[in-house]
């Protein structure tokens, strides 16, 4: 073979290989793996990213972690606040039903009150109806005074029925919180200050004072110097 076909076969074979390395490029020209539909290269991010550490994967965890926990506690949080908003509607509603039932119940015992005491006081207006009647047909002073008496006893039996207690007051030591001293009388000293008359009776509800008794009180006589 002469060097000339020797050339030329270098030359064929050298044509070849750059047909090759053509189609090579060809076809990596076709991937669409790297390149857009107008032929430009696409950059490989992920190439350039730097590998995460262990470290930070398990930062990442946590913090995920932590946001989850997070997320549920706000959740739970949200519910246990209108459960509790649910219990305090129902407490107020509840309370405000007690407060009517508790309000009716004192009125009522408070009209039952007033009605027992208006019962009791229909037998002071029959003895009164009864004295007048009876002052009509015989006006003796007798017959009006015991009708009066009458009708003051069944006044005080009204008036004890409903709680309602005379205070004691002749023969008894003066007490200026339930007396009231309308004048002195001199006295021997074994009856000094005590309860000589009473001008107006004094009456106590329960513990309460309704009105103080007016009374006369002793007081004893200065000795002279001699005895």
């Amino acid at each position: 073979m002469s060097w000339f076909n020797k050339k030329t076969m270098s030359e064929q074979d050298f044509n070849e290989e750059e047909i090759v390395d053509g189609e090579a490029e060809d076809v990596f020209v076709d991937d669409r793996r790297r390149f857009n539909g107008e032929g430009e290269k696409i950059k490989d991010d992920k190439k350039g990213e730097k590998a995460k550490s262990p470290e930070v994967i398990k930062l990442e965890s946590e913090l995920k972690d932590e946001r989850v926990r997070r997320e549920s506690a706000e959740a739970k949080l949200v519910g246990v606040q209108k459960k509790f908003d649910e219990i305090k509607s129902q407490m107020e509603r509840e309370t405000a039903e007690m407060r009517q039932r508790l309000m009716k119940t004192l009125e009522d015992r408070a009209k039952q009150g007033q009605f027992n005491f208006l019962t009791t006081l229909l037998p002071v207006l029959d003895n009164l109806n009864l004295a007048i009647s009876a002052s009509e047909t015989d006006a003796s002073f007798e017959h009006l005074l015991e009708g009066v008496k009458g009708t003051a006893r069944s006044f005080e039996q009204a008036l004890t029925s409903v709680g309602v207690e005379p205070i004691a007051t002749v023969d008894a030591s003066f007490n200026p919180e339930l007396h009231e001293a309308v004048d002195m009388i001199p006295v021997e000293s074994e009856s000094d200050d005590k309860i000589t008359a009473e001008y107006a009776r004094g009456y106590k509800f329960g513990e309460r004072l309704l009105r103080p008794a007016r009374v006369q009180v002793g007081k004893a006589r200065a000795q002279s110097v001699g005895e």
